[in-house]
């Protein structure tokens, strides 16, 4: 069953992340894509993630789709202008690829390339409305295509914000997205179910199929970095502590992931694994949920 008909279908959706390497080497790509293709649902093809050059999303979308995993065709706005944007979705359609997910993107400035100059010719909504035009036959300027995609396309939110102004940014932006033709979304890291349950009862007007995102925690500093430097992640201090005490920093973190996938679930429509160099460990999360 593919992402679009199980979430559809209201059935709860699994889906992971898959990111392309720097280099051209695709040995590990294919592996966790053969690892992970009767795990989940689906799997994000991170684009040029943290704004780090690597291989390109849609190349490796592609290998996994050959390899039995259907993928989410991560689209970055930062990179390129609406012409190379819209050129790589039909590109993607004909390679087979179905399901996009709509991304503004990282300043360059926090990447390996610094000195890059940005693009954001469009934004995650504009380009939201492009991928629509698209399905609908045309291009942004009205121009009729011979042939025509059927996109399912996703975007992304953040649960937690430090300020309520930001928060109700976040709300407003989310709205907008839903409109120009998001017919899922996937969430930033959620550490509270508490925070989340919240966060999901301001949107539910919007009637669209949520995914929860978790990040396997490693390390009670890599907590620490993410509240101190990842905007609209906050891990709570008790996560932290048992990080902190944890003998076995892995099987903590994957026991810890797990047991707030089982918090998450009766909240949302599915819930989305970053597992960040652990994919490896995704079968293993899962199991530990009880999905």
């Amino acid at each position: 069953m593919s992402l679009k008909s199980k979430l559809e279908s209201g059935k709860f959706a699994i889906t992971c992340e898959v990111g392309p390497l720097k280099g051209t080497d695709i040995t590990e790509v294919e592996e966790n894509a053969t690892l992970l293709r009767d795990k989940v649902d689906a799997a994000n093809i991170t684009d040029q993630q943290s704004s780090v050059m690597r291989l390109g999303s849609l190349i490796t979308a592609y290998i996994v789709l050959q390899k039995g995993l259907e993928p989410i065709y991560q689209c970055v706005c930062r990179d390129r202008n609406r012409i190379a944007l819209q050129s790589d979705l039909l590109s993607a359609w004909v390679l087979g690829i179905k399901n996009v997910l709509s991304i503004t993107g990282d300043l360059p400035q926090l990447g390996d390339h610094p000195e890059a100059k940005p693009v954001y010719d469009l934004d995650s909504v504009t380009l939201l409305r492009a991928i629509k035009g698209l399905n609908d036959g045309h291009d942004m300027n009205g121009n009729e295509l011979r042939g025509k995609p059927d996109f399912y396309a996703g975007a992304v939110v953040k649960v937690d914000s430090d300020t309520d102004a930001s928060m109700e940014l976040q709300i407003a932006k989310l709205e907008k997205k839903v409109a120009a033709g998001a017919k899922f979304i996937q969430t930033q890291a959620v550490y509270s179910a508490d925070s989340f349950a919240r966060f999901m009862k301001r949107i539910e007007k919007l009637n669209v199929p949520v995914l929860a995102g978790v990040i396997p925690l490693k390390s009670a500093g890599m907590a620490k970095y993410m509240n101190r430097s990842v905007s609209g992640v906050m891990v709570p201090d008790d996560l932290i502590q048992k990080m902190t005490d944890a003998e076995d920093k892995k099987a903590t973190g994957i026991k810890l992931c797990a047991d707030l996938i089982k918090q998450l679930k009766p909240l949302c429509q599915g819930v989305h694994i970053m597992a960040i160099g652990w994919e490896k460990n995704v079968p293993q999360i899962i199991q530990e949920a009880g999905l």
